[in-house]
């Protein structure tokens, strides 16, 4: 069953109730979220969808990685507009803490040669990742241009965030190897578990916010026919 997360515009997000948990939720979760991506960095067994299409655009392009990185991002939110996403606190915040953190994780790591290492480094950033993701989205201060992807998908289409995240990593991901990103055995992992993840843990983290508790889904049976008695479902 698809997770419901709500739509705020950036003042309902500021106005939502529960501003200490929410906050210390968002940073807690993005800082989780780059130091897991220097982990799977580390571990040199493959890059994400997302970098491997950053390369694959770079080579192509002549730009760098961080050039290439801003620019996609910026053209990702333009897709927000027909999504009716609205940017917010975790918007802004996923470029600047992530990239922090994402070094800090790089300089704190030591470098591994045990490929076992490796592949524990792997599987664990990949699980954080899930884990941080899931964390900084529950906290309703808003997606960052990539995540903000999923979420409007999720919302308009009605699919689960497991089914949506893993269509855009793949698409992503083939786009990238068609402009000469080049991939390992981490990037596939990473492309096929991360949907997964993040529908798996946003239960776990979501944050109850005061008044917008979300309702049961309903359950559609099919109506009654013409004429039968109230109360009837037909001849079970």
């Amino acid at each position: 069953m698809p997770t419901a997360l709500p739509s705020l515009t950036p003042r309902e997000q500021l106005r939502a109730g529960r501003l200490p948990r929410r906050l210390t939720q968002l940073y807690l979760g993005l800082a989780l979220y780059g130091f897991s991506m220097a982990m799977v960095i580390e571990a040199g067994l493959g890059l994400d969808p997302w970098d491997v299409l950053h390369q694959g655009l770079g080579e192509q392009l002549g730009w760098s990685f961080g050039t290439v990185t801003i620019v996609v991002g910026a053209l990702v939110l333009l897709l927000w507009i027909p999504l009716r996403q609205w940017p917010g606190l975790g918007t802004v915040s996923n470029v600047v803490v992530i990239g922090v953190a994402v070094d800090a994780g790089l300089w704190l790591l030591p470098p591994v040669d045990s490929l076992p290492v490796r592949i524990a480094l792997l599987l664990g950033g990949v699980v954080a990742n899930g884990l941080a993701g899931a964390t900084y989205l529950a906290s309703s201060f808003g997606a960052g241009p990539r995540d903000g992807l999923m979420t409007g998908l999720v919302a308009r289409t009605g699919r689960s965030v497991r089914l949506v995240r893993t269509l855009i990593e793949l698409t992503v991901l083939g786009v990238g190897v068609l402009l000469g990103g080049t991939v390992g055995i981490g990037t596939v992992l990473y492309a096929v578990a991360i949907g997964p993840l993040v529908q798996l843990f946003l239960p776990l983290v979501a944050v109850r916010l005061p008044g917008r508790t979300p309702h049961p889904p309903v359950s559609r049976r099919p109506r009654p026919p013409a004429g039968a008695p109230a109360g009837r479902r037909g001849t079970g």
